[in-house]
């Protein structure tokens, strides 16, 4: 294919009349379709109804340490919820607390608890003037929505297929005391797909910061989240890596179920060092007597083990692979040498990156809007929804069946086709 910007202005301009008559025929289809957010299919959620029947009013619901999981207590999690969740974080179970079902909320709760009584011991963080983070871009814009909701600056660090921009992030952290955390998702990163090389972890275990209560905030949403079998990316344990780096309280590693089972109604956890979890076990004496336990058994005798977690994987994976194909398939068709975009080729996760050329971003994602498919809004993987671009799209293709997302899909790349035409032709 010849490329858009190596064609005349009368070539363009015939593109452009051919484009606009199939918009409009997408226009008159009606569609309602929604791709805006990396939500679990029905087909996959119906994987885990088997869990409902895993307890019933005739089930003993004592945890194997005799507990009454009805009743009050029990504060960091059942025994067996520990070792579970502990696997599935790749940490020990004593280096585990339980949660209730959203890893966010986890996140949440230990910003504001630093940001309101600080760090092992260290000033509050909003005693101490203004405090700044690093967000890997483009990156999950509710972790920078946390962020912007505590009134922390953001400081933009430009992502690679490695992970962040390490010479970035080692200068930044090592100058600026005020710097206080980065956010993380470092195996099939939302939204590019990425996974952290092992010299990236390495890396962030030996940063040096300026700052004592300085956290990596390690968001360890897709680790069994694989598309393929026979290429599953692998990571280094960055807990293990920072206590050889001789930084063993510099991480938080957040986990939950939620996309393993039920988003709505899974378990998450936070993996620390002693002295963090301490900390952390200081803010839940005060704020709950126990999560529910019963949802923390009720995973556990499901899935047994970390084996069944693996099964109930691949099973998510024989959904969502067609899906990532079909769209990726369609992206290589019919752009592939027009050279008016770019897109990330994912081993797992819930999502594909997709660069537009500059400044077409906002308007491609309003016309496949106006025509019946709502995306992530343009801007919305940058802090503040400020991408400076204007390029980055988040593509999340699991939630339509596979017939709507392939209309979507031909929808959003005849969107992508007409504005690069309109983009271009401003130019000449």
């Amino acid at each position: 294919m010849v490329a858009y910007k190596d064609r005349s202005k009368e070539e363009l301009l015939q593109l452009k009349d051919e484009l606009e008559a199939a918009y409009k025929e997408f226009q008159g289809r009606g569609l309602k379709l929604d791709m805006s957010r990396g939500k679990p299919s029905a087909e996959q959620l119906d994987l885990s109804m088997g869990m409902m029947d895993v307890l019933d009013s005739f089930t003993d619901l004592r945890c194997e340490a005799g507990i009454d999981c009805r009743n009050y207590g029990v504060m960091d999690g059942i025994p067996e919820a520990k070792r579970l969740l502990g696997e599935l974080n790749e940490v020990p179970a004593d280096q585990i607390i339980i949660y209730g079902n959203s890893s966010l909320n986890v996140m949440f709760d230990v910003l504001a608890h630093a940001f309101s009584h600080g760090v092992l011991g260290y000033t509050p963080w909003c005693r101490q003037g203004q405090v700044k983070f690093l967000c890997p871009v483009p990156g999950y814009d509710r972790h920078f929505k946390i962020t912007e909701f505590f009134g922390i600056e953001m400081i933009n660090v430009p992502m690679t297929p490695e992970g962040p921009d390490m010479d970035m992030v080692e200068k930044l952290v090592s100058e600026d005391a005020s710097i206080k955390g980065i956010w993380c998702v470092p195996k099939y990163s939302n939204p590019q797909g990425y996974t952290y090389s092992d010299e990236t972890v390495r890396r962030f275990a030996r940063l040096k910061p300026a700052a004592p209560d300085f956290r990596i905030f390690w968001d360890n949403a897709y680790n069994v989240h694989h598309l393929y079998e026979d290429r599953q990316d692998v990571i280094l344990e960055l807990l293990h890596e920072c206590e050889v780096a001789g930084n063993p309280d510099m991480v938080y590693k957040f986990v939950s179920t939620s996309k393993i089972t039920f988003p709505g109604s899974g378990v998450a956890a936070v993996a620390a060092s002693k002295a963090n979890l301490d900390d952390i076990r200081k803010q839940l004496t005060v704020q709950t007597i126990g999560h529910d336990k019963l949802n923390q058994l009720r995973h556990v005798r499901y899935f047994k083990n970390m084996h069944g977690i693996e099964v109930q994987m691949k099973k998510h994976a024989a959904i969502m692979r067609p899906k990532f194909e079909a769209v990726l398939n369609m992206l290589d068709q019919e752009l592939e040498g027009l050279k008016i975009g770019t897109w990330t080729k994912p081993n797992g996760g819930y999502f594909i990156s997709f660069d537009a050329l500059e400044g077409c971003a906002k308007a491609i994602v309003a016309k496949a809007k106006e025509a019946g498919v709502v995306m992530t809004n343009a801007g919305a993987t940058y802090p503040y929804g400020k991408d400076p671009h204007d390029s980055n799209i988040r593509i999340a293709p699991s939630f339509p069946p596979l017939e709507e997302l392939v209309q979507a899909t031909e929808l959003f790349i005849l969107c992508v086709k007409l504005v690069s035409v309109e983009k271009i032709l401003e130019t000449m």
